[in-house]
């Protein structure tokens, strides 16, 4: 299910007692940081709509005595006036209609479902088609979300009139304060079913696991956030747009290279023997295996540089390298032929 909201405060980074300059100063700075145009950080845009929707609450006086008091910020938000808001800062009314759908008091957006995908090595290399599977809440599929027994209608609530909301008024230091809180006769739904749906029990929705092919294009970066418009959860609200999928691409660990960006690093044990003399070895690659040089007198750790066997250059032209590192066996017991070639060796090595 969608995430708690954090507190609003918390959000600008201003304590509980700062003053509309402050709070102004603080979206100012926030938002440029967070702007979608500005940052493609993964979570960037969702980080820009978290801190205009903390301060459009806490710049409105009365919005924010109703936040302060305890209502719900999904209570306060509804008569939001965010086209003024972006328009007032200078960020244009696209970004107003990227966020809310066009309109202040439209259905609210259902909550983005953010997973990680691992691909293997040789899909980012060549692109192609990966199926990711998830886990999301759905309107239930036979009652169409209303959460009644098909034949039959959700009634609308008596106690508070079909709003979902009840108002409420107190008295604190002598301030009367308005409060609107969730309707306990039909836990805010602003209807009762008589006769709940059997699939999901009146809930309207149900959780239910997801699968489908996504493309992922050559040489994808390791962090890459891939999109999928609308197979987020649902709207809270009736025809509401559901939020959108976030596909985090990783690299499959794989036993053969360490992804470095668009290289590729791989440990190659060889003899003593090839070390010393040089030797041709097979050694594995994307395409393929194929066969090295190690050059005589080759020393522990020396790296050799395949160029071009990595992987392409996401956006950009040409591949990376593959870099073989190469680790020299010794034998850890030697047999006594073998070990008697050893003590030749050390000996004419004590003779130079």
């Amino acid at each position: 299910m969608p995430a708690v909201k954090r507190d609003y405060y918390e959000v600008l980074g201003v304590p509980r007692d700062a003053d509309a300059a402050a709070i102004k100063d603080a979206f100012r700075k926030l938002a440029l940081q967070y702007h979608p145009d500005r940052n493609k950080a993964p979570g960037a845009e969702e980080r820009f709509k978290e801190v205009a929707e903390a301060y459009a609450v806490l710049s409105d006086a009365k919005k924010r005595a109703d936040y302060d008091a305890g209502v719900v910020p999904e209570e306060i938000l509804g008569g939001a006036d965010f086209e003024s808001i972006f328009r007032d800062f200078g960020f244009g009314e696209s970004i107003f209609e990227r966020f809310f759908g066009g309109g202040p008091r439209g259905p609210r957006r259902g909550a983005d479902i953010e997973i990680e995908a691992a691909v293997p090595l040789e899909r980012i290399a060549r692109g192609g088609e990966q199926t990711v599977r998830y886990r999301r809440i759905a309107p239930c599929a036979e009652c169409k979300g209303s959460g009644a027994r098909p034949g039959t209608q959700p009634r609308p609530c008596a106690g508070c009139g079909g709003t979902g909301q009840k108002t409420s008024t107190r008295r604190e230091q002598g301030v009367y304060i308005r409060r609107l809180a969730i309707c306990p006769d039909c836990g805010g739904r602003g209807s009762i079913i008589d006769k709940p749906c059997t699939a999901c029990g009146g809930a309207g929705e149900l959780a239910r696991e997801e699968s489908l092919a996504l493309k992922i294009p050559p040489g994808a970066e390791d962090g890459l956030v891939l999109r999928v418009p609308g197979m987020g959860y649902a709207s809270p609200e009736p025809r509401g747009p559901a939020g959108d999928l976030l596909v985090v691409v990783r690299a499959a660990p794989d036993p053969r290279f360490e992804r470095q960006g668009a290289d590729l690093w791989r440990l190659q044990e060889i003899g003593a023997a090839d070390a010393v003399l040089g030797a041709e070895i097979k050694v594995p690659t994307l395409d393929g295996a194929i066969a090295v040089k190690v050059p005589p007198g080759t020393q522990p750790d020396w790296r050799l540089r395949l160029r071009g066997k990595g992987l392409p250059r996401f956006g950009a032209r040409g591949r990376g390298d593959l870099y073989v590192r190469l680790a020299v066996r010794l034998p850890e017991r030697p047999g006594p032929e073998e070990r008697a070639l050893w003590e030749k060796l050390r000996a004419l090595d004590r003779k130079r």
